[in-house]
């Protein structure tokens, strides 16, 4: 993923339903299905109705539909599964760059301390160097000092004159302290310096590492999602054939309310932060822990910001490919990842149920989905559950 650099509460969320429970509506159709077969003389067996065939044909088929709803609940949290996954291996990879962007940044700052006490000792060692000269050419050694006092020509000379070496060795003490000084914190810059550049080089070796896992972890969680998604499209149609062999007016109708899961809405004009179904809540799940809300919908459906802000960043994001940061009247910070393209630029006011961006793919991703952060106390600085942020404004994410 790339790099926008521009991770408490952790409420953790319960595991969501299996779709076994919640077939209840399925199973009233089905029923209504098959009383509305028989009033009208179309039955959904061959065998007359209440007779042991026509039971033993329907338990049949019941169980039949039972199988396909429990592999359909173990497709679909495979879905989720792969993508927290993927996330939680973005988050690392992202982690592990703003660890090497500070010791990028303290190694650089070592680096101008070392070149300040360096000029510091060059600067010291030529004030020496000059006493060193005066010394060397008779006019500042011992003997030249005591030559000057003798050739005073009166005891006010004399004690000016003495007034004048003393000052001179005064500054010359000083002068040598000072590089002995400098000399010392040289070597401790030094020291600074090359233990910086050390502490750079891991992270670096760490962040391309976390990099590397992070994209051995993405090709394995989308080819895991597209078997899934592959096997849950042949269920559904399975599901859809066994419910009209059942007598179900609708069975495709009676296959979407089976296997729905909750649908982000809002009330009293709020606006959403885009349309579609909440397949992961904030929480931990599986292992790992997810710091947004997942809300899956077509590639392209518009993403808005519920509430008006200032856009902090929008481009580039490690683990989210793509991102938008907004940053609203309260301080709090919406976080909008995986999108396809954004229309708006850092620094850019926005209103409230403004399109910023359009879901998608990208980074980190197993399949078409918006990720909806909420941070407090700067970007990624903590990261809350989205859910009562989102509630305060008339949004309802379901069963989050």
């Amino acid at each position: 993923m790339a790099t926008l650099h521009i991770e408490h509460s952790r409420a953790t969320t319960a595991p969501r339903p299996s779709r076994s429970r919640l077939s209840t509506p399925r199973r009233v159709l089905l029923v209504a299905g098959v009383l509305t077969g028989s009033l009208l003389g179309t039955h959904a067996a061959t065998a007359a109705p209440g007779s042991p065939a026509a039971e033993s044909e329907n338990d049949s088929l019941s169980a039949q539909i039972d199988q396909i709803e429990e592999r359909l609940a173990a497709a679909e949290e495979t879905l989720q599964r792969t993508t927290v996954e993927a996330e939680a291996a973005g988050e690392a990879s992202r982690a592990a760059q703003a660890a090497l962007g500070g010791a990028q940044a303290a190694a650089a700052a070592a680096a101008d301390e070392l070149a300040a006490v360096r000029q510091a000792v060059a600067d010291s060692q030529d004030d020496v160097a000059a006493i060193g000269r005066q010394a060397y050419m008779g006019s500042d050694d011992t003997f030249g000092d005591v030559a000057l006092l003798l050739d005073a020509e009166s005891p006010t000379e004399l004690l000016q004159q003495a007034a004048t070496l003393e000052l001179l060795g005064d500054e010359r003490t000083r002068q040598l302290a000072e590089l002995e000084d400098a000399e010392v914190r040289e070597a401790q810059a030094d020291r600074a310096a090359r233990e910086a550049v050390a502490e750079q080089d891991r992270a670096a070796q760490a962040a391309a590492q976390a990099e590397a896992a992070a994209t051995e972890q993405l090709a394995a969680a989308r080819a895991t999602y597209d078997a899934a998604a592959a096997e849950k499209a042949t269920l559904e149609r399975e599901l859809q054939a066994a419910l009209g062999r059942s007598g179900v007016a609708d069975p495709a109708a009676a296959v979407a309310l089976a296997q729905s899961t909750p649908l982000l809405s809002a009330a009293g004009g709020a606006i959403a932060p885009t349309q579609g179904r909440v397949t992961s809540c904030y929480g931990t799940r599986w292992g790992a822990m997810h710091n947004g809300v997942d809300i899956a919908a077509p590639i392209g459906t518009p993403v808005y910001t519920p509430e008006a802000g200032v856009v902090l960043q929008a481009g580039p994001a490690s683990g989210f490919g793509l991102a938008v940061a907004v940053e609203h009247g309260d301080g709090t910070i919406t976080l909008y990842g995986h999108v396809n393209q954004y229309f708006v630029s850092a620094g850019q006011v926005v209103s409230a149920g403004q399109q910023i961006a359009e879901v998608g793919n990208r980074g980190q991703s197993t399949g078409p989905h918006l990720h909806f952060e909420v941070h407090n106390g700067g970007l990624y600085a903590n990261r809350v559950n989205p859910t009562p942020w989102l509630s305060a404004r008339g949004i309802s994410l379901g069963g989050c």
